[in-house]
């Protein structure tokens, strides 16, 4: 194959780490968001979120020369439909998932310890206090991807238990995992519920007021996904009554929220900025899952991750 040329909308610091592990390869950097043009001869866009992709119309001459988009994210939902129509797309699937579930872990930890109101600074404060417990709980997961996976396998060595939603049927392929039936059985039996599903038709809102209904009553409701996943007054309403011990967000919807939103103040609500994926190993795996559909690209085998629109990754 001839020189290949990316046009990479990522900072500099991916762009040379790219450049860094294949000095062959030519790296042009282009604005992030929608692309109007790209540098000639460009055959593949390496590209990442941004508010504007999601509304901006095809531009003339799309696809242009390119024959494969890669995505630093793993969720397509930033991204127009018409991005998927032309050349082979593929996403970041697998590469922030540790992080994530390091986040998870501490959420459900930090409740069971109650951090950090645990902390005295005080003889005044010096006094003994029972804590919760992990081990023996039961952690439900909604979607049983790369991340769900991440998440449980950390949970099983904390010896809880762990049931899973997923799409498709049949008994688990993990040791230690229950296969749930519905969300509604999830959300029953959990005493901590992760979603870690895509954002698509089928999860908007797929927790809402009936699904909350049901849940254990003391659920802690962690939402790594997106934020469309939840129905924010129907959350709301949960926590107010006590059927919803905790919320932990790193997701919601908008990002961020507006300004006076409840959310914000809420006592049984912790809010992160969309942050779990973030390490200094993030960009690492970013620059190495590129360099290898890179090494697929020019040996013209098929691309790892391939983009399912679908089921939104």
């Amino acid at each position: 194959m001839s020189e290949v040329i990316v046009a990479s909308q990522h900072d500099e610091r991916v762009n040379d780490r790219l450049r860094e592990r294949a000095p062959a390869l030519r790296v042009l950097a282009v604005p992030p968001g929608p692309v109007a043009e790209l540098p000639e001869g460009a055959s593949v866009l390496f590209s990442r979120p941004h508010p504007g992709w999601k509304t901006a119309p095809a531009p003339v001459g799309w696809p242009f020369d390119l024959r494969w988009v890669q995505l630093s994210s793993v969720g397509i939902d930033w991204y127009p439909g018409w991005l998927f129509d032309g050349p082979v797309v593929t996403c970041a699937r697998g590469t922030s998932s540790s992080a994530i579930a390091e986040y998870v872990l501490a959420a459900i930890l930090a409740v069971a310890k109650d951090i950090p109101n645990l902390w005295v600074h005080s003889p005044a404060e010096w006094k003994l206090r029972s804590l919760g417990a992990v081990e023996g709980t039961t952690l439900g997961l909604i979607g049983f991807g790369s991340i769900g996976r991440a998440v449980a396998k950390r949970a099983l060595a904390f010896g809880m238990k762990v049931i899973a939603l997923r799409r498709g049927h049949g008994p688990s392929d993990v040791d230690g995992v229950e296969i749930a039936g519905s969300a509604v059985e999830v959300f029953a039996r959990a005493d901590h519920v992760v979603l870690a599903a895509p954002a698509t038709e089928e999860t908007w809102h797929l927790v809402n007021r009936h699904l909350l209904a049901t849940a254990r009553p003391g659920l802690h409701l962690i939402n790594v996904a997106r934020g469309s996943l939840v129905d924010h007054e129907a959350l709301l309403a949960a926590l107010d009554s006590g059927r919803l011990s905790r919320a932990t967000l790193d997701v919601t919807d908008p990002e961020p929220l507006p300004a006076g939103h409840p959310l914000w103040t809420h006592p049984r609500v912790r809010l992160s900025p969309h942050s779990s994926p973030g390490t200094p190993a993030l960009l690492d795996a970013v620059a190495d899952r590129f360099l290898q559909n890179l090494a697929r690209f020019r040996a013209g085998e098929t691309l790892a991750e391939v983009v399912d629109p679908a089921r939104g990754y």
